[in-house]
């Protein structure tokens, strides 16, 4: 293991992004693959979403760079094996910070409620 991350995120506050500031949040946030993900299930996209959000962060906080650092929340992306499982995609600033690292593989977990998302990301 080189490197972990952890974000738990309140799903109320993802769904009130994404109804105060639509389009704009998911193309800042969201990869139109997440965006398809989430919206492919309307009563639980801000749980997905949330689960999405939350998994970005904790992949942020595993490269020690949050979301700053010329790294773009698009910079990550949560996508799934074909057996389901969910994966990390990384790409731009946030590949090269990984590079650096020694990253090579991750390991992601996603898990939600009704009110809650929580990420966990292990790099190695």
């Amino acid at each position: 293991m080189i490197a972990h991350g952890i974000d738990i995120t309140e799903v109320p506050r993802i769904a009130s992004m994404l109804r105060d500031h639509g389009d704009a949040f998911w193309t800042r946030v969201y990869t139109p693959a997440e965006r398809s993900y989430c919206e492919a299930n309307p009563a639980r996209c801000p749980e997905h979403a949330a689960a999405r959000f939350a998994a970005k962060e904790a992949v942020f906080k595993a490269l020690g760079t949050g979301w700053a650092g010329g790294v773009a929340w698009t910079d990550c992306e949560v996508v799934h094996e074909p057996s389901g499982r969910p994966a990390v995609v990384l790409r731009g600033r946030a590949l090269e910070i990984a590079r650096a690292m020694g990253i090579t593989r991750w390991s992601l977990s996603l898990t939600h409620t009704e009110s809650q998302a929580a990420a966990s990301a292990i790099a190695s």
